[in-house]
């Protein structure tokens, strides 16, 4: 006998469909749609899952997430700062056009435009040089202690494809900026683009020519972006699709319950964190009037204390979540240090006397903007927030809105505080570091520092682990960052996010820890 949800969900479900099942066709959804097929234009995890089954890397990861060949074949470091790649052979792109030297240096080039939001990993692997047709050379600027992992986030364009497309410039996704790129592909991947309806559906088939070794079954692959978690979960439940990448946190004792329906589990190297304008004198969107009261580090200790992270873990994330008070994806990152990963204490007291201290005694009014598609229970995380803030006196209104307009929100700094999430293959902190840590600047050095603030003492630190080269200094100098920014509450953390996936009982997929599903992995059996 059905629970009363789940008959609610098949309910719901008859009035959405899919097309009918196909053999071999991996039907799958989550909440939001890839941002843009530009693979250098938004720097997101969908978005970038989705670009990757298109276009592929020099190195890239294998399912425990270790470093493996790709493009390239094998690499030797020459010096320092500088390092040979010798390049596959015999690999053509989707158009077939020959994957040669003059398309790494191409795609390296296109990478660090200003428009591009990888431009800080592309300008921290140098610049490339062609030996031959076959053979890349980088020189560093730098020493870059993660070299080969910051390979593993530049795919490889076709350069003769974007000049006869005229696709050599990023697309400016935050001016809203249409392009070739951004709705046509051509890589070297597995996988090939047959059609893309923005906001509704897209579909690839299996590139019949692909050089590599593709260890599933999956022939065709229909993509359907679902806002309602009700709905995603019931179209599961009836089997319209086969897999959900962001099943409901709420949902997922029931769909472990269901018959022909699994639950695939395994934390994410994804950290959830609050933004604050700290570099405005007047704030935006709130009731305080020629100053802001973001740039006092005792508000934003006041903010942080006052959140009850256990009630969010238990009663909204259903134990889905590991709280943290460091600012990285993995705890990796943070060598598994109980100091550094310690967070303030919850304590409304301590809170109230600060917000005062300040001069906030009565608090006052801000807009928190937080996408609504993006993060395990994004829009519901805001509004707690919200509500144990008000505690304080502080009036917070949510603008929640889906990704592609935070995101773009975001990328001109016009927000006064914001949710955001960050994270990937990468344990490194330097994955979080060089775009966070640091002062904005030039080269990609700060894009994601959309708070704007300026600690020129947390830049020295964090532009110094990025090129030390001795690992013990290098841990020091880490170790001091993450203290610095605890200190300063430039950022609140919140937690590292468990990523449940859900799937049909007749779908084998492989979950990796960056929560990317690649597509060569699985295997669609008999129903």
């Amino acid at each position: 006998m059905k629970s009363p949800l789940l008959a609610c969900l098949l309910g719901a479900a008859l009035t959405w469909t899919l097309p009918s099942a196909q053999a071999q066709t991996l039907r799958w959804a989550s909440a939001g749609d890839p941002l843009t097929l530009d693979p250098y234009a938004q720097n997101e995890t969908l978005t970038n899952t989705v670009n990757g089954q298109i276009y592929e890397f020099l190195v890239t990861r294998d399912p425990q997430l270790k470093l493996v060949p790709q493009l390239a074949t094998e690499w030797k470091q020459l010096g320092p700062q500088s390092w040979r790649l010798k390049l596959r052979p015999g690999v053509k792109f989707h158009d077939g056009r020959p994957f040669t030297a003059d398309d790494v240096v191409f795609s390296i080039q296109r990478a660090k435009q200003p428009s591009s939001q990888i431009a800080m990993y592309a300008n921290a692997v140098g610049e490339p040089r062609k030996v031959d047709d076959l053979t890349v050379e980088f020189s560093l600027p730098q020493v870059n202690p993660i070299f080969l992992q910051h390979l593993t986030t530049i795919y490889i364009m076709s350069r003769g494809w974007a000049e006869a497309h005229k696709a050599t410039r990023t697309q400016d996704f935050s001016a809203k900026e249409e392009s070739y790129a951004a709705f046509n592909a051509n890589g070297t991947g597995p996988f090939m683009l047959v059609s893309r309806a923005p906001d509704s559906k897209t579909v690839f088939k299996r590139n019949p020519k692909y050089w590599g070794q593709i260890e599933g079954n999956v022939q065709e692959v229909i993509y359907t972006p679902i806002k309602s978690d009700a709905t995603r979960t019931a179209a599961l439940v009836s089997g319209e699709v086969d897999f959900v990448l962001d099943p409901s946190p709420r949902d997922l004792e029931n769909l472990a319950r269901t018959p022909g329906v699994k639950i695939v589990n395994g934390p994410e190297n994804r950290i959830i964190f609050i933004g604050l304008d700290q570099g405005r004198d007047e704030l935006l969107y709130s009731n305080v009037k020629g100053k802001n009261p973001f740039k006092d580090v005792r508000v934003r200790r006041a903010l942080y204390q006052a959140i009850d992270i256990e009630s969010i873990k238990t009663k909204l994330m259903n134990g889905q979540s590991a709280p943290t008070g460091a600012l990285v994806p993995s705890p990796l990152g943070s060598f598994n240090d109980p100091a550094l990963e310690a967070r303030l204490p919850y304590d409304l007291a301590a809170a109230k006397k600060l917000l005062a201290e300040a001069g906030y005694a009565n608090g006052f009014e801000f807009t928190l903007d937080c996408p609504n598609n993006r993060y395990v229970n994004d829009e519901r995380i805001c509004m707690t927030l919200a509500s144990q803030w008000a505690k304080l006196g502080i009036k917070t209104r949510v603008n929640a809105q889906p990704k592609g307009l935070i995101f773009s929100k975001l990328e001109q700094l016009d927000t006064s505080a914001y949710l955001f999430g960050w994270g990937g293959s990468i344990t490194d902190p330097e994955s979080i570091f060089t775009s966070h840590f640091r002062n904005r600047g030039e080269k990609g050095v700060g894009e994601y520092n959309r708070g704007n603030f300026k600690d020129d003492e947390l830049d020295a630190l964090v532009a110094a682990s990025s090129k030390e080269p001795d690992e013990a200094k290098r841990q020091q100098l880490i170790k001091q960052a993450f203290k610095r920014q605890a200190e300063q509450v430039h950022y609140i953390p919140l937690h590292r996010q468990f990523i449940p996936w859900a799937a049909r009982s007749h779908i084998q997929v492989v979950h990796r820890p960056d929560n990317w599903l690649e597509w060569r992995w699985i295997t669609v059996g008999p129903k």
